[in-house]
């Protein structure tokens, strides 16, 4: 008797707790604020995290609404505003243009949840209801150097590139060249294009990297021209932080015609545009945010202010390797990826690289979001100073979610 009551019990509770899961998924609207749409990677990534996040937790689809290709201004602040009014409960951006504009929305509406994904001032802003998150990209990035270092090297050691048949990709040092194709130099960018230089360099001590920026987040052609004109310049692999296929598919006709040139690149698989010339992309995997912003939501729980995470929670990575990558490329990477989820490789430690010949002790981040179209900077909301160099590492997105990594180390040169 006591074991069949037991028995009803538990099936009870289990259908109590069932149908509370299910009630808190329904009681969830998402509004969704994309400055892109399935057509940019970047925005693609978000487009999936978020549905595969929804799919898992039992949310319908009916309750996300989406507004796509929002321009970064006031429309963002209208199109906020809008989806408070139709009851989202959560609303969320992608942009880090969007983030003034959503700010000022989540003051407007108390009740609502805002986040600004890629946002660097919630923690200072003094909004309860504001919240920031990024991923911890750079770990990528640097694995993906590591992909191009693999790809260098065996470039070296087999001969196919040297000073004879290349000359215009190695210095009058002897140093072979990279390139970088930037949007912006954002710290964000900046955090970036360095772990993927610290990424070959670990690989290939004697090398130099030159950032071109396109001041603009997707521009296929300008993408495109950047990469020629850095080939042209003799930069042997071509990784980037824009969201096109534009620079990988420049550099697949380059290579096509004999040129020796690869490519790393960003957000999405891109060995459909450049078959031969993708080695890899470092990439986001924004369901493990989004998976725990909407569980956080539906459950009542507090939902961190400054959100980030890496490969310890899989939450970046890259994508298949191409099929030009060197052989061993695969076991190293799986070394390198372990290492940097267990903590004992850390990206931006102190004694892999030197700014103006020094090696730092510390450096001073003033986390106050400012405007910069003042002269001088103002402070619009204050915050700390703190020394980001922790235990011998630059200690990046550790006191906030969004990258501050602004250092101009040797070796990479911008224009």
């Amino acid at each position: 008797m006591n074991k069949i009551l037991g028995i009803f019990l538990a099936t009870f509770l289990m259908i109590v707790g069932m149908n509370g899961s299910v009630d808190a998924a329904a009681n969830l609207k998402i509004g969704v604020i994309l400055v892109g749409d399935e057509t940019e990677g970047y925005t693609e990534a978000h487009i999936k995290g978020i549905t595969e996040a929804a799919r898992d937790l039992g949310i319908n689809g009916n309750q996300i609404i989406w507004k796509k290709k929002v321009a970064e201004d006031s429309t963002c602040y209208e199109t906020a505003n809008d989806l408070a009014k139709q009851g989202c409960n959560l609303i969320i951006s992608n942009s880090y243009g969007h983030q003034t504009f959503i700010a000022k929305a989540a003051e407007k509406n108390p009740n609502q949840t805002f986040v600004a994904v890629t946002g660097d001032f919630a923690k200072v802003s003094g909004l309860k209801n504001f919240k920031n998150a990024f991923t911890n990209v750079y770990e990528s990035r640097y694995v993906s150097g590591v992909v191009a270092g693999m790809k260098l090297e065996e470039l070296l050691n087999s001969g196919a590139l040297n000073k004879t048949s290349q000359p215009e990709s190695f210095t009058s040092a002897g140093k072979v060249k990279v390139g970088y194709i930037g949007a912006f130099n954002y710290a964000e960018v900046v955090s970036g294009y360095t772990a993927f230089y610290l990424g070959i360099k670990s690989i290939v001590p004697d090398v130099v990297m030159e950032v071109v920026y396109t001041n603009s987040w997707f521009d296929p052609d300008k993408e495109a021209v950047a990469a020629r004109d850095l080939v042209s310049s003799g930069a042997v692999i071509i990784g980037q932080h824009a969201d096109s296929a534009g620079s990988p598919s420049a550099i697949q006709e380059l290579l096509k015609s004999g040129k020796i040139c690869y490519a790393v690149g960003y957000n999405v698989d891109m060995r459909d545009a450049a078959p031969d010339a993708i080695l890899t992309s470092a990439t986001n995997n924004w369901k493990v945010y989004y998976k725990y912003l909407f569980a956080a939501m539906m459950n009542g729980k507090k939902i961190k202010t400054d959100w980030a995470e890496g490969y310890s929670q899989g939450a970046v990575g890259i994508t298949a390797l191409g099929k030009s990558c060197a052989v061993g490329t695969a076991e190293k990477v799986a070394e390198i990826e372990s290492q940097i989820s267990s903590g004992k490789l850390k990206i931006f430690d102190t004694n892999s690289f030197t700014v103006n010949g020094q090696r730092l002790n510390s450096a001073e981040v003033d986390l106050s979001f400012m405007d910069w179209s003042k002269n001088p900077p103002s402070v619009i909301y204050k915050g700390k100073k703190i020394n980001a160099i922790k235990d011998g590492y630059f200690a990046e997105s550790f006191y906030r979610s969004a990258p501050y990594f602004s250092l101009r180390i040797d070796g990479i040169i911008e224009r």
